[in-house]
């Protein structure tokens, strides 16, 4: 009775997983995230519970990510869309066998990640991590990111202390003096340290040079999967679209839908968070997801320039023609 109870679950997580298909009349399809669900996620889980999703045909699945993140299941056909970043897609383009995803919306409309220390660190500047460590997660394109911060203001990188470590708890680590700089996105973490009156310094990446204010995160799916599926894909994008564009108009309604999402995360967390995203899920123009050509080309040129490539990425990884 075990053995076959475990085979029926097996075949269900096959099928939650991978399942594309009809339900209840609705096109079922799957959306793999980055991470846990957080304020990046908050216009997807509004149009889900808003019925945008339902008024285009579509049932969404909303997974967590396997440990290898969201490109290789949406290359492998195994969910049609995924989040993932365009620094973190690079390798996945520029690799002999290349992975088939592609960008087909923004999220966010500029890099809103930096580095964060405790403020008795004295970490004012890139400069100022001389003789500091940093916790890495080992990607060549995240150091050289801050070799070059670090360069561009005077710095010496190679008095830095890379510590291998994947950080869960930001303020914890940077409390116990396991390291004096993490990499973070400043509307969650460092949002959670103003929360705490915890007294820190923070630094972002695109204010030390234009290049690095890259798109992060992003909406995936694959080449294949869209042009086999573009009505689906047109639909999906704008179902979400009205959920960011609702997002930035209601962040109580918007960070209600979160917290059902996930109960554990704190309300005022939430809500601090997206009062202060909402402006960056709208571009200037009030558009929600567009993807400007020179700035996604500028930051994948600079990646071949510093051999972080292989190949030159210019206008590879991002289509646009899908929003509406």
């Amino acid at each position: 009775m075990k053995k076959i109870l475990c085979i029926l679950m097996a075949v269900f997580m096959l099928f939650a997983i991978s399942g594309c298909g009809q339900k209840d009349g609705l096109e079922e399809i799957t959306l793999v995230l980055d991470w846990t669900p957080n304020t990046n996620h908050a216009g997807i889980f509004l149009a889900r519970d808003l019925g945008y999703y339902s008024d285009a045909g579509l049932k969404v699945n909303i997974i967590q990510p396997p440990e290898g993140g969201a490109e290789a299941l949406v290359a492998a056909g195994r969910a049609q869309f995924g989040i993932s970043f365009q620094d973190s897609m690079a390798p996945a383009l520029s690799a002999s066998e290349p992975l088939d995803i592609v960008a087909v919306a923004a999220i966010s409309q500029h890099n809103l990640s930096g580095i964060i220390s405790r403020g008795d660190k004295n970490i004012y500047s890139f400069k100022d991590l001389e003789g500091k460590s940093y916790a890495t997660w080992g990607s060549p394109i995240e150091q050289t990111v801050i070799k070059y911060c670090m360069e561009q203001e005077g710095g010496d990188f190679s008095s830095l202390n890379m510590i291998d470590s994947t950080v869960t708890d930001v303020l914890a680590a940077l409390e116990t003096d396991m390291v004096d700089t993490v990499w973070v996105y400043e509307y969650w973490d460092v949002v959670k340290a103003d929360i705490e009156n915890y007294e820190y310094c923070y630094i972002d990446f695109k204010s030390v040079d234009e290049v690095l204010d890259y798109y992060t995160p992003v909406i995936i799916t694959s080449n294949k999967y869209a042009e086999e599926n573009s009505d689906v894909v047109k639909r999906f994008l704008t179902a979400t679209k009205r959920g960011y564009e609702e997002c930035a108009k209601d962040i109580e309604k918007a960070a209600d839908s979160l917290l059902k999402a996930d109960e554990s995360l704190d309300r005022e967390l939430v809500v601090r968070s997206l009062s202060l995203l909402q402006s960056y899920f709208i571009d200037d123009n009030g558009n929600w997801g567009y993807i400007d050509s020179d700035r996604w080309n500028l930051f994948y040129n600079w990646l071949y320039d510093n051999g972080l490539v292989d190949k030159s990425l210019e206008n590879v990884g991002f289509n646009g023609e899908y929003l509406r």
